[in-house]
């Protein structure tokens, strides 16, 4: 330290407010990641040098820039929140890179209005870039007045750390086994947003010093600090996760910042016990915050004791060649193949659009000169991207390695999307989808978009109109009405979204929420509010003007999605109209006809009173058409205008399965038709009526039929739909669409929940926690994998991650006396596996008393089917997941866009891995389900049966066909039946054979 440390004080370059940096609603700069400061709440637009010294950096985008003082304190300016988006507009830049400045001269002016509308906030940011030169900070509080007003004091630490190249190594602050970094489940940490570093699993409950230097930031909770060495590197060691919620609790330092400390200096005693029990993990990080100092980091493994072992090794790099200030620079990815069938429609541009969204940079992806803002659905859609297309992703600003590196490996991954997810592929200059040929001047012909057949009576609907005024009130005010309809619009779209059942069907809903918050569209409107325009007419502009643009595009599928921009506006502009958007109310017996349903239209049409619909519009793969498949309307897209001059009240015969309507059908073609569907619906009645009795075979035989179920609806409608029980609840459903993990009382409610909806003479299967692979989880980050369906998926997981597993093991376990208790492990590969749960298990069941708990194994992989005798003299139970076991067995991604459609569960040599399952079973008398799609289809259940198979778990719909199906068979015939096609070479050969148990 030097003597009598010189002191440095900078002047307001605003006036304004002075805010705490750490109430600025920007994690970025309130977790202090860029460095330590202060914000003002601007109320002039000049922004002026806080102190004498060099521009080293000035942004491209002209909103940022940094100064270096003579002592080498770098001073960063950073006007407004996310501004950088903004690539320049309302700033003017009065300085230039390498200029020398004197205090109080003018750095940038800006448009405050213009920055105020399009930004997210006015709030600058003045931050110290490189607070290891700083011993103490001083901010002033109140108002400042722009180059007049002391608003920061600092005291000046030594000498400024040394440009040469060196290494440091860094100690153990704990004893303890050291985890990876990306294996700690907080995004924050995993995805080295605040560094690199590595995690530690405590044995010890006082933290030392991993490296000697200055305490520079001792967090207010006490659970986390940074020490910056005489090298100036800037170690952050945080202890536990979410550890900052205890406010301090169970944490007592024994240092204060500006503390100089040496290695194995105890920095902080903690109460481990407390801790664990009220944080979310006791893992503890160590991070080095300043990478750019960094050459290279090796980090160590296993066992370590404190303050002896060394868990990181740091070369460090010349001061010169740190990264670019705050601004960043420009990184690129790519080019990526883009698998996706049918390109970049709107739900995997919805995902992507999502994750780029998760960056500060600017990010663009481009297809040759073509290029998107990444962040913008309608944007990437406007590309019109193709299965094949070649796509380069473009990032820039502070966090743009990452950025591009993230949506490039989103690309490459199809943004979500499964080639059984994906409406079919449109390519280039496609020809219309097939229209029906009428047969006579009475039929009118569309495409079929949704399958099924109904008489009734026309009701004409048409969209009403909504009128806004052209002229607005003052821009601010019609921002606001603007930013409030759009927040009522979300609002209302996941109201609807809950009342969706269907995953996929509530995906749809999900773009329409991303195109609520395309940044394209919204700053669209805002030009038109800040060209004196209303909230409503601007708005609508701006739709208007996004749904005409899909329409000219060549790809069918992305015109579509043209309906779907109209949807979302509508509804904002509705709200900012003032009108109620009427409800379609239409009579009983119905079918209707408009020229466009929307799917927020089509989403909440009374099934009771809707018996089918047309639209002159859209298409097989619009989401009009994917909603009414859903639902299970008859529905024709894309019909002859003349139906919209059919009167109401018209009778017509609508055959959504050839997509045509008949116009005034003779009496013998209703004759025809009602005999049709009343076969249909006789069969559908017989089936559900027979569906509460037990299942048996013609011949006596009893098969059990339970369910598939997610949560405690879904077992209450498999109840009342004939179900004996549940075989299959799938327990992720918890762990899913959320920030953290359910705790044990979360668990347990939820599993209680559908326990009683069973009751107690019912048996209630519950696999544990089976993600990983393409199930991955946003909290659990696992390692990058070249295979993950190879790596840590199912049991791995919880293997993995014991806290977690046992957690939800105690949470099931409460559920023994409400109902026939079964637990089984997912992706059960060895023995090893099923007895290293199994112990686990053991314990928790000792802790808690519940014993009285049948024990069972997922069948999803050959090794599983083939050691099944093995297994069986362990496992009280088997569940095969056809539908893993299919795609291991034939070693074929059921979500590979070629292969998927030969992934068949019905393939002879699947059915073999079932056979031989069952024999082992069957030598120590356990029993064998299905749980997997094969169980729900009436095809495959008399095969099922002759292979051994006691128990079927279907989804809910298909509960009662399956029962009847078994019924229509004997054990003779089917076991018969299982020989005959076990000896067929393709699946082809199985299905053939096996047609006439088609439903």
């Amino acid at each position: 330290m030097r003597a009598n440390a010189p002191r440095l004080q900078l002047v307001a370059p605003l006036s304004g407010l002075i805010v705490p940096i750490e109430s600025v609603p920007d994690p970025v700069f309130a977790q202090k990641m860029v460095g330590d400061g202060i914000s003002i709440d601007p109320t002039s637009n000049e922004l002026l040098a806080p102190v004498a010294g060099t521009i080293t950096q000035l942004h491209a985008a002209g909103h940022a820039l940094t100064i270096r003082s003579a002592e080498g304190i770098e001073v960063l300016l950073h006007i407004g929140l996310d501004t950088v988006m903004l690539k320049g507009e309302g700033f003017s830049p009065q300085v230039r890179e390498g200029d020398q400045v004197a205090a109080g001269q003018l750095l940038i002016r800006f448009d405050a209005d213009l920055v105020g509308r399009k930004a997210r906030s006015l709030l600058t940011q003045m931050v110290i870039a490189n607070g290891d030169l700083v011993a103490r900070m001083k901010p002033a509080t109140g108002k400042a007045e722009a180059g007049k007003t002391e608003v920061l004091t600092l005291d000046l630490a030594g000498a400024t750390p040394s440009v040469g190249a060196g290494a440091i190594d860094i100690v153990a602050p704990l004893s303890g086994i050291l985890f990876p970094l990306d294996k700690v489940p907080d995004p924050v940490f995993a995805q080295k947003m605040v560094g690199d570093g590595i995690s530690l699993d405590p044995t010890s409950p006082e933290l030392l010093s991993p490296v000697a230097g200055t305490v520079t930031n001792l967090h207010s909770a006490h659970h986390a600090l940074t020490i910056t060495t005489p090298e100036g590197l800037e170690v952050l060691v945080h202890i536990g996760i979410d550890t900052v919620m205890l406010k301090g609790e169970g944490f007592t330092p024994k240092v204060k910042q500006g503390d100089t400390v040496t290695v194995g200096q105890p920095l902080i005693r903690f109460n481990p016990d407390l801790v664990a029990r009220k944080a979310a993990s006791l893992l503890t990080q160590i991070i080095i915050a300043n990478g750019d100092k960094v050459a290279a980091m090796h980090a160590k493994s296993g066992a370590v004791e404190a303050g002896r072992d060394v868990v990181l090794s740091v070369e460090l790099i010349g001061a010169a060649s740190s990264a670019a200030a705050v601004g960043g620079s420009t990184e690129t990815a790519g080019p990526v193949s883009l698998p996706n069938p049918s390109g970049l429609h709107a739900r995997p541009a919805a995902v992507l659009a999502a994750e780029a969204k998760k960056f500060k940079s600017d990010v663009r992806i481009a297809r040759g000169s073509d290029e998107a803002n990444a962040k913008s659905v309608v944007a990437i859609m406007g590309l019109s991207t193709q299965q094949g297309d070649q796509i380069v992703v473009r990032a820039t600003g502070p966090d743009a390695r990452d950025a591009a590196a993230a949506v490039a490996k989103l690309i490459s991954e199809g943004c979500g999307e499964k080639a059984g997810d994906a409406p079919a592929a449109a390519a280039p200059k496609v020809a219309a989808p097939t229209r029906a040929t009428p047969t006579d001047a009475d039929e009118l012909g569309g495409v079929s978009a949704s399958p099924g057949l109904a008489v009734g009576r026309i009701v004409q609907y048409r969209q009403q109109v909504i009128d806004v005024a052209e002229k607005g009130e003052s821009p601010q005010r019609e921002r606001a009405r603007l930013d409030a309809a759009l927040h009522e619009g979300r609002t209302a779209i996941e109201a609807l979204k809950a009342n969706l059942s269907d995953p996929s069907k509530a995906q749809i809903m999900d773009a329409h929420i991303e195109l609520l918050e395309d940044p394209e569209l919204v700053d669209l409107a805002i030009e038109g509010v800040s060209a004196g325009k209303s909230a409503g007419f601007a708005w609508r502009e701006a739709f208007s003007r996004y749904a005409a643009q899909l329409e000219t595009l060549d790809n069918a599928l992305l015109r579509e999605r043209a309906n779907d921009i109209r949807d979302v506006g509508r509804r904002v502009l509705a709200t900012l109209a003032g009108v109620t958007q009427a409800k379609i109310d239409v009579p009983a017996g119905s079918i209707l006809i408009a020229e466009e349903l929307t799917p927020s239209d089509t989403a909440q049409l009374d099934r009771t009173k809707v018996l089918g619909f047309c639209t002159t519009t859209g298409g097989a793969t619009s989401h009009v058409a994917i909603l009414a498949r859903s639902l299970g309307i008859p529905a024709v897209c894309g019909i002859d205008d003349a139906v919209l001059a059919l009167a109401d009240g018209t009778q017509v015969v609508l055959d959504g399965s050839r997509g045509t309507l008949r116009k005034n059908p003779t009496e013998a073609q209703l004759a025809d038709a009602q005999d049709r569907m009343a076969r249909q619906a006789a069969k559908r009645e017989a089936e559900q009526a027979a569906a509460h009795k037990a299942a048996h075979t013609a011949d006596g035989v009893r098969i059990e039929v339970v369910a598939n179920v997610r949560n405690a609806k879904d077992a209450q409608e498999g109840v009342a739909n004939g179900a004996e029980g549940v075989g299959l609840l799938r327990s992720e459903f918890l762990f899913d669409d959320r920030d953290t993990a359910p705790d044990e009382e979360e668990q347990a409610a939820a599993y209680m929940a559908v326990a009683e909806a069973l009751g107690t003479e019912r048996p209630l299967v519950v696999r544990t926690l089976d993600v990983g692979g393409d199930k991955p989880l946003p909290y659990l980050p696992l390692p990058k994998e070249e295979n993950p369906f190879l790596g840590l998926r199912g049991v791995r997981v919880s293997l993995e991650r014991p806290d977690m597993f046992r957690t939800q093991l105690r949470a099931i376990l409460r559920t023994a006396p409400l109902a026939q208790l079964h637990i089984m492990f997912p992706m059960i590969a060895t023995l090893e596996e099923l007895r290293e749960a199994k112990a686990i298990l053991a314990e928790e069941q000792a802790a808690t008393g519940h014993t009285n708990v049948k024990v069972g194994v997922m069948i999803e992989v050959p090794s599983a089917a083939v050691m099944a005798e093995q297994f069986a003299r362990e496992a009280d139970f088997f569940s095969i997941g056809t539908n893993d076991l299919t795609q291991y067995t034939l070693a074929m991604d059921r979500g590979h866009p070629k292969l998927a459609k030969k992934a068949d569960g019905l393939h002879p040599s699947v059915l073999r891995m079932i056979a031989l399952t069952c024999e082992g079973a069957k030598k120590h008398g356990k029993w064998v389900g299905v749980c997997g799609g094969m169980a729900s289809d009436p095809m495959a259940v008399p095969v099922l049966i002759g292979l051994g198979v006691e128990e079927l778990s279907a989804s809910v719909p298909a509960i009662a066909a399956v029962k009847a199906t078994v019924a229509r068979v004997t054990m003779a015939e089917c076991q018969a039946l299982a020989q005959e096609v076990l000896s067929l070479g393709t699946a082809a050969e199985v299905r053939a054979r096996l047609a006439k148990f088609a439903d």
